[in-house]
Order: structure tokens, then C-alpha cells, then sequence
């Protein structure tokens, strides 16, 4: 199966195209508020170097988030763009999933992925359930854990000073490649579906007027 996966999630954004297990073409840099830029002109470039158009790909994958508003979209818009163009299909995979891929974790240790809210919080995806939890009250892990995600270390230490049985994992962004594996899987029907959508955990912080955003028409 031949996968063009994007990731802007976090601070990192990556491209690559895989064929199986084989990693055609790959790239990534350093995101921050550059992601929008950065990742349109780096997906034409590994789609060039893989040798294959996108009307050759058997389908898209994108990172949905938790993350950055701007990463998320811009990627997104983009991944959807592409295969509309290429009459694909496009699948959305979760940052943790992502992460999960690259992890070979010892038996009866539970995956937790913390991603960085910066406001004090985390997003802690267990097992696909995903809530914004305040650092200073994390839950209790029901027994031996690794950790992931961008704000692993803070959360393995905060859980360790309390006796907990944490392990930290060296997963802490994922990349496109790790997309590609999950997408496929998702593609071929071994994972459920999951739409190429922003996954928002906060409701959003901007609201319209209650009474719009004009005032009404005088008579």
C-alpha cells in the first residue's frame, strides 16, 4: 500500500511516502508557528523524491491532534486537498496512535500519552480516551505505565515523586512515518475509521455576539 502521511501536530512537521514497510521519500523539521508554510512545499518535495504522483498513492493519512490549532489545520486542509484532487482517500490519526507505533513497551505496562496544553494541563490520552487534566491532579495510574508525548517527562516525574510505577518512553513527537504504518492499517480496514477532522479537546475560546456579528439592519 502506497501512503503519504503529514504530520504538524506538535512542534515538528514531517512528510513521507511509504510503500509497505519501505520509506520511499521523508523529511522533517522543526515547526513552531512556521508548520502552514513549512509543510505543503515539504510534501511535494517527498512525493518528487518517491517517484510517485499523488494519483498513484492508494490513499492520505494526517495527524488529527490533540495540538496546535494552526498545525492541525494546515495539515489537515492540505492532506484533504490532496486527495480530493486524487480522488483518495484520506484517514486521521491520533497524535498517541502515532506515537504508540513506534513503541515496543514490556508486557502489562499501559501507554499514557500527555500532550502539552500550556496552560497548566495536560491532554492525557489512555487507551483513546482523551481529557485535559491539571498537572497537580493527575489521576492514579491503575498499575504499571509507560509515558509518551511532549509533556511526558513532566507528568513521569510529578507521578514518580508520588510512587507510581512510570516509565519514560523517548516518544515524545510523532512523525510522519509512524503516521504512514497507522494509516495504512486504517486504511485496510485493521483499524477502526477515524475522519481526517481536527481533534479539539477544549471547547473553543472565541464566540460570536449574542447578537451576531452585525448589528441588525435599522428600519
Amino acid at each position: 500500500m502506497r501512503i503519504l502521511a503529514l504530520d504538524a501536530a506538535l512542534a515538528r512537521c514531517s512528510a513521507a511516502v511509504l510503500e509497505g514497510d519501505t520509506v520511499l521519500a521523508h523529511e522533517a523539521a522543526p515547526g513552531g508557528r512556521g508548520q502552514p508554510a513549512l509543510l505543503a512545499p515539504m510534501a511535494q518535495r517527498v512525493l518528487a523524491a518517491s517517484g510517485l504522483t499523488a494519483s498513484a498513492l492508494d490513499g492520505i493519512a494526517v495527524t488529527v491532534g490533540p495540538g496546535s490549532f494552526a498545525g492541525l489545520r494546515s495539515a489537515i486542509a492540505l492532506a484533504q486537498g490532496l486527495a480530493l484532487a486524487a480522488g483518495k482517500p484520506v484517514v486521521g490519526v491520533r497524535v498517541a496512535e502515532a506515537l504508540a507505533a513506534t513503541l515496543a513497551l514490556p508486557p502489562g505496562r499501559a501507554l499514557w500519552v500527555a500532550i502539552d496544553s500550556r496552560r497548566g494541563r495536560v491532554f492525557l490520552d489512555r487507551d483513546g480516551s482523551i481529557a485535559p487534566v491539571p498537572l497537580d491532579a493527575l489521576p492514579r495510574p491503575p498499575g504499571p505505565i509507560a509515558l509518551a508525548g511532549d509533556a511526558a517527562m513532566e507528568v513521569a516525574c510529578r507521578l514518580a515523586a508520588r510512587g507510581e510505577n512510570v516509565m519514560l518512553t523517548d516518544a515524545c513527537l510523532p512523525d510522519a512515518v509512524a503516521v504512514a504504518h497507522v494509516g495504512a492499517l486504517r486504511l485496510s480496514g485493521a483499524l477502526p475509521p477515524l475522519a481526517a477532522q481536527p481533534l479539539y479537546i477544549d471547547p473553543p475560546e472565541a464566540k460570536l455576539p449574542a447578537g451576531g456579528l452585525r448589528p441588525a439592519p435599522v428600519p
